[in-house]
C-alpha cells in the first residue's frame, strides 16, 4: 500500500497521480502530490515505477497501512528497489511495455520516460508483448 511521498525527492511533476489506476494521490498545485485515498491503494506499484526521482514507499501490504518513518526510508534502497529490479531506473533498457502504456495510455502525461532526465517525447513504440 502507498505510504509515504518523500517531499525531499519529490519534483512535483505529478506523474504518480496521472498512472494510478484507482485515484489514490491529489495533486497539489505548487507543490508535492497527497496521498489522499490510501485505502484505494491495490499495492499495483504503478507509481513507484513512473517516479523519476524514487519518492514514493509502497509497502509491502496490501491490506493495511504500517508506521514508516521517511528519514529512515530515505536512507534505504528500497524506494529505487521495485523500479531497479524491474529495469525501469537510470541506464537501463526501454522496456516494451512501458513504451506502449505510455503512449497508449497516457500519450498527453508523460513527457519524460521513467528514470530520463531531460525532456522529451517517448521513444518509439511497438506492438505489446
Amino acid at each position: 500500500m502507498i505510504e509515504l511521498v518523500i517531499a525531499s525527492r519529490c519534483i512535483d511533476c505529478d506523474r504518480c497521480v496521472k498512472v494510478c489506476p484507482t485515484n489514490v494521490f491529489d495533486a497539489v498545485p505548487g507543490g508535492h502530490p497527497v496521498i489522499a485515498r490510501q485505502q484505494d491503494c491495490q499495492t499495483c506499484f504503478l507509481c513507484e515505477l513512473y517516479c523519476p526521482t524514487d519518492a514514493l514507499y509502497v509497502g509491502p501490504d496490501c491490506e493495511q497501512p504500517e508506521p514508516v518513518d521517511e528519514q529512515a526510508i530515505a536512507q534505504t534502497d528500497w524506494p529505487q528497489q521495485y523500479r531497479r529490479d524491474s529495469g525501469w531506473g537510470k541506464n537501463r533498457q526501454d522496456h516494451p511495455n512501458e513504451i506502449w502504456y505510455m503512449q497508449h495510455m497516457l500519450p498527453e502525461a508523460m513527457t519524460i520516460r521513467a528514470g530520463d532526465e531531460q525532456e522529451g517525447p517517448a521513444a518509439p513504440a511497438g506492438n505489446l508483448p
